[in-house]
């Protein structure tokens, strides 16, 4: 048995073991609060019913309202007035709905439209202005792309996302990318001729 002012002579003493776990509590509130400061944010949650939201539509901050439940599609159309995506089977299964948000392509009967706050969303009517339009755009008109046109927007979209991630495309590249898109009407070769025609520069 040790007595009183005998020094230890193994293992850690009460005073140094009580110190230790001071500092090392103390790193821990340290790292736990700078793990706190960098974690992201919770995204803005809705409860339900109407909120007011802004979306950035083709280059501009656009307010509108909508319920939770709204889809992106339906914001556009019914909101915004802007109809070039239309609403066929509203499944996310023929791609006539496509648009592009943060540049990619979206079936946007598939996303509401409070989860394209903070987004950049373009759709196809971005492509007209006034009397200028899209080489692509004419490319699907020169080479008679289109037959009822229902399908031609959300076709055309996807194509332009095609370009825009792969540059000059071959045409199996061309059919995967488009694959998601139905044309009713069967004008698919045409289509890919459009695009591989703007892919080359060709604007008439």
């Amino acid at each position: 048995m040790s007595l009183p002012d005998e020094p230890e002579r193994r293992g850690f003493s009460r005073r140094a073991f009580i110190k230790g776990a001071s500092v090392a509590a103390v790193t821990s509130a340290g790292v736990a609060a700078a793990n706190l400061a960098q974690a992201p944010q919770e995204p803005k949650s809705f409860a339900i019913g109407e909120h007011e939201v802004e979306l950035k539509i083709n280059g501009q901050q656009r307010k509108l309202k909508v319920e939770t439940r709204t889809t992106l599609l339906d914001a556009l159309r019914d909101r915004l007035d802007l109809t070039g995506a239309k609403k066929i089977c509203d499944r996310g299964a023929c791609g006539g709905c496509t648009v592009h948000v943060d540049g990619h392509a979206v079936n946007s009967c598939m996303m509401l439209a409070i989860d394209a706050i903070g987004s950049e969303v373009t759709t196809i009517e971005s492509l007209t202005q006034g009397e200028q339009v899209h080489p692509l755009v004419q490319n699907f008109a020169t080479c008679d792309a289109m037959q009822c046109g229902f399908c031609t927007p959300g076709m055309v979209m996807s194509s332009l996302a095609c370009l825009q991630r792969r540059g000059k495309p071959t045409r199996e590249q061309v059919q995967h990318d488009l694959s998601g898109n139905i044309c009713r009407c069967g004008t698919y070769g045409r289509i890919f001729e459009a695009v591989e025609r703007t892919a080359e520069g060709a604007t008439k």
